[in-house]
């Protein structure tokens, strides 16, 4: 399977304010969040950010949030997985009504809200593809442990660059011109 962007949906889970210094490598997780930002926004893909109890792990990092095309939503939710949680699922369902089959997830924790998230929306039959340089948890050992099970149900275990290169489809074109620089 490629990406297509016109067939993709962004999937931002519980990038928060208390949560992401936690986590294992997150300055380059964060990176790779913006630079598919970036893309998803110059390319027309759809955006939902999720946050696991705002109360509790604060807002989504501003990292994140000044980057959110105008259409993005932001949905809080206490479900572990996005796909458990009614506003995300109707969400994630009605861009599907509109031929967006692929769900792009990035975020954290990977063991936790990122792998039953993916799990869930797999099981609805969506092509599923987590971003490997965008996900991570407070453990790498956990990280490995969910790439083991999403690969084993299914799922893509992708990169940024393969996803924003995939979004693209070619070279030579304005979207490159103005996207390439991020990937350097």
């Amino acid at each position: 399977m490629l990406l297509s962007a016109k067939r993709s949906h962004l999937l931002v889970v519980d990038i928060q304010a208390r949560l992401t210094p936690a986590i294992h490598d997150g300055d380059n997780v964060l990176r790779n969040v913006k630079i598919l930002l970036q893309a998803a926004s110059r390319l027309g893909v759809p955006v939902t950010v999720t946050e696991q109890y705002p109360n509790g792990l604060g807002p989504t990092v501003e990292a994140v949030t000044e980057l959110l095309p105008s259409d993005a939503l932001v949905l809080p939710k206490t479900s572990f997985s996005a796909a458990g949680d009614a506003a995300t699922a109707e969400r994630v369902a009605s861009l599907r009504g509109e031929g967006r089959d692929q769900l792009v997830i990035c975020g954290a924790e990977a063991h936790v809200c990122v792998l039953q998230s993916a799990l869930g929306f797999r099981n609805q039959g969506l092509e599923v593809a987590v971003v490997a340089d965008a996900v991570s948890s407070r453990s790498p050992h956990s990280v490995s442990a969910a790439c083991a099970r999403l690969l084993h149900a299914g799922c893509h275990w992708v990169t940024t660059e393969m996803t924003v290169f995939e979004w693209m489809e070619r070279a030579a074109t304005d979207d490159f011109r103005a996207l390439s620089p991020l990937l350097k």
